[in-house]
């Protein structure tokens, strides 16, 4: 597997050190160099060209806000921010950071490692960033390869933070990508991923704008934000992050998920509606049965709350009706029958 090369800038040695060990030791990724300054990094940039860049917020000579605004125009790379001034958190996300991460303080490390692993993965994944309001592409490889097609979708609410891992803990990296939205508020999405990560054999990550779903990796909507399905320029798709009002109910909602999806060849999909209270995602589920998904409803014995499932099943839009340690399965049957 080609590993992404890493950028570390920071003029602190010992926290270089830090990261190194970190990067060095997350499957998929290495470091390629350090800089530490704005200078130094833009040479190493163009002479190493990095799949992806840890900055310091603070360097010395020219800010992490002004550098990142002068980079990405000019090389559209994912860029993780690191800090201990969490007051800079808004002004490198609108530079363009894929993501801020915390310096750790006191006995804070073994979190911070957590968090920057995470948030490796996730930069992995975006295909885009923006700085200052504009949309840059990221530059690609050109060894990667176009992205899986297929799709899994899954929606829920009451219980389902618990039966979510029930399901997904039966699969391993070959399964295609899994895009889920729960009734989750904000903040605690981030810390529920980070849970199922440590408990899976799959990658599972919170939701960000242009992020590719990809194979062996279910994508969580982001507390508080929709989540929708949009086209990739390699084939495959990207996910669309934004706030926005309540749909059906919910912010995410079930329903932006499903019907957004419901748009493309929905053939190749399997839908799951897990334990909830309410009706969000019956529409959508509906929509996606329509296209020709394949749409699998959480029965009432195993439901914590029997809502969801319920309101899809009564208006048709559920195919097959299971307990839910029985799902797995009827999932890994469907995608045996549509790879012939």
């Amino acid at each position: 597997m080609n590993k992404k090369r890493v950028l570390i800038i920071d003029d602190s040695p010992l926290f270089t050190q830090l990261i190194t060990s970190i990067v060095s030791g997350s499957e998929g990724f290495e470091v390629c160099a350090g800089a530490e300054d704005a200078y130094k990094a833009a040479a190493a940039i163009e002479k190493l060209k990095p799949d992806m860049l840890i900055l310091d917020v603070e360097l010395p000579m020219l800010g992490g806000d002004k550098f990142l605004r002068k980079l990405l125009p000019q090389y559209a790379v994912p860029v993780i921010a690191c800090t201990s001034r969490k007051d800079m958190a808004a002004a490198m996300l609108a530079a363009g950071a894929a993501d801020f991460v915390l310096k750790p303080s006191g006995g804070e490390l073994e979190t911070f490692k957590h968090q920057l692993k995470s948030a490796m993965v996730n930069a992995s994944n975006i295909r885009e960033v923006t700085c200052d309001g504009v949309v840059y592409k990221l530059r690609r490889s050109a060894e990667q390869k176009r992205n899986d097609e297929r799709l899994i979708l899954i929606g829920g609410s009451a219980g389902s933070t618990e039966a979510l891992p029930v399901i997904l803990r039966e699969f391993d990296k070959s399964i295609p990508p899994i895009a889920v939205t729960l009734h989750m508020p904000a903040g605690y999405t981030n810390l529920y991923a980070a849970r199922l990560s440590k408990q899976l054999d799959i990658e599972f990550v919170e939701a960000r704008d242009g992020m590719a779903l990809r194979s062996g990796c279910a994508v969580i909507a982001e507390g508080s934000k929709h989540m929708r399905i949009a086209a990739a320029d390699s084939g495959g798709f990207i996910v669309r992050s934004t706030a926005g009002e309540k749909i059906s109910g919910h912010c995410p909602s079930v329903d932006a998920l499903f019907a957004s999806a419901a748009k493309f060849d929905a053939k190749k999909m399997t839908a799951v509606m897990l334990t909830g209270m309410g009706y969000d995602g019956a529409d959508g589920m509906l929509r996606l049965r329509h296209a020709g998904a394949y749409t699998i409803g959480q029965d009432e014995k195993t439901s914590v709350v029997y809502g969801m499932p319920r309101e899809a099943f009564e208006i048709g839009a559920v195919m097959k009706q299971c307990a839910l340690e029985n799902i797995a399965a009827a999932v890994k049957q469907r995608l045996k029958e549509m790879n012939g």
